[in-house]
């Protein structure tokens, strides 16, 4: 990654309620000094424009005022309705889902536009004068104004719209499912079968005594490793002639004072260093999917448990998360994972990572629906369907054997959970169907 830190802050930023409608209202400043701006200039052709406002002071004063007041009045409401919304998430969907609700840009740029509306008449509606010795209605500032106005009334249609559409479970479910694509795209952009390097096959390179010859490097904060400045990361170990054993891979959690990593040789590690290595793991108090593929899985399966759950009982949206899930390990399935073993330039091993394997991210994946759901056939019965939709795309004997034991616990798990025969019956055949295509070459 070229530059983690500036990445962090961003997505920090975009996941903020405040940025956009900032950036709103600043362009709405710049927007009135511009327009007031033309209107001293009293350029002679604007005053044949027909459309442009042509009453007095009063007037244009009563109308500032009433966009104002308005605007204040409708953003405090749009305020009101985003808040509802984000519980409705957190109490349906999990409070993992929040995030996404706050980066919503719908959301922002309304609010940013009623903010901005307020603001641009309340700068205008300041340089209205109606003394004898210095009179001034700033005409097309004040018809600006009204068009800021019609304009906002359309963001309300659109405001009514959106917030009616982004609580419903197939959008929130369709959000995080783009989420995980994207973070597959980013983090394995090789497609399966493409050539790899010799310098990526196992190596034998990691010296006889690099346990005993090693450092072990501790963390100076606690919080979730949101991103891993590889770049950074690389350059000391390059500098200093070192080989770097990462303990954990983004998404998870570390304490203060825990082994964050172990550096060979030892002699070469001192404070400084351990402190620079601390800066290329970035915590934070939260987990992002910019280098965590299996934070949107977890999203995923948080909302399905808690579908399945008894004091909800949604079957239905629970599904809908197997059948995301489904397509995101078929994604994943076609994808070459990289190597946990970096080289520089010189093809000289400085890092090495803790790997990602498809058979730990199937078991994030299915587990927890499978035991949350195991009194429900419909559930057994999808979740054995996303199964052998996954195995037709898997090609890898590991991915293959870890998609039949998945099979297994859920036939398992159905036979324990479903009491009636014909049930089991009929879960008892998908799983067949899905050993036959496991089996084909």
């Amino acid at each position: 990654m070229k530059n983690a830190k500036f990445d962090t802050i961003w997505d920090s930023l975009r996941a903020s309620y405040w940025f956009l409608p900032t950036l709103m209202a600043i362009g709405a400043m710049a927007l009135s000094t511009l327009m007031l701006l033309v209107d001293s200039a009293e350029i002679e052709f604007l005053h044949d424009v027909r459309w442009i406002y042509t009453g007095g002071p009063d007037g244009a004063r009563q109308v500032l005022s009433t966009v104002a007041g308005s605007m204040a009045t409708v953003a405090t409401t749009a305020f009101s309705i985003t808040i509802v919304a984000l519980q409705l998430a957190s109490s349906s969907f999990g409070s993992r889902l929040l995030r996404n609700f706050m980066q919503d840009r719908g959301n922002q740029f309304v609010l940013g536009a009623f903010v901005s509306t307020y603001v641009y008449s309340l700068l205008v509606l300041r340089t209205i004068r109606n003394e004898d010795f210095d009179f001034f209605v700033p005409q097309l500032s004040v018809t600006v104004g009204m068009i800021l106005a019609v304009f906002s009334i359309g963001v309300l249609i659109y405001f009514i719209h959106h917030a009616a559409t982004i609580i419903q479970a197939s959008h929130v479910l369709a959000e995080v499912s783009d989420e995980l694509h994207d973070a597959i795209d980013r983090l394995f952009p090789q497609p399966l079968g493409h050539s790899i390097p010799d310098r990526y096959r196992p190596i034998s390179e990691i010296p006889i005594d690099f346990t005993e010859n090693s450092r072990s490097i501790q963390s100076e904060r606690t919080g979730y490793l949101q991103l891993i400045d590889d770049a950074s990361l690389m350059k000391l170990a390059r500098q200093h002639d070192l080989l770097i054993h990462l303990r954990h891979r983004p998404g998870k959690f570390i304490i203060q004072n825990s082994d964050i990593a172990r550096v060979y040789p030892a002699e070469r590690v001192n404070s400084d260093l351990a402190r620079r290595i601390n800066k290329t793991l970035i915590l934070g108090k939260e987990r992002t999917e910019q280098q965590d593929v299996e934070f949107p899985i977890d999203q995923l399966v948080e909302t399905a448990t808690r579908a399945l759950s008894p004091g909800i009982n949604d079957p239905f949206t629970a599904i809908r998360c197997i059948d995301r899930l489904a397509a995101g390990l078929c994604h994943l399935a076609q994808r070459e994972i990289p190597s946990a073993y970096r080289y520089d330039e010189d093809d000289q091993l400085r890092v090495i990572t803790v790997p990602i394997r498809f058979e730990s991210i199937v078991d994030q994946s299915f587990n927890q629906i499978r035991q949350y759901g195991k009194t429900d056939l419909a559930v057994m019965v999808r979740l054995l369907e996303g199964v052998y939709a996954v195995a037709k795309c898997a090609h890898n004997p590991v991915q293959r054997t870890a998609l039949t034991r998945h099979a297994e616990m859920i036939l398992r798990s159905s036979q324990e959970g479903l009491s009636e025969e014909y049930d089991r019956k009929l879960v008892a055949e998908q799983y067949n169907a899905i050993l036959e295509e496991l089996e084909e070459p």
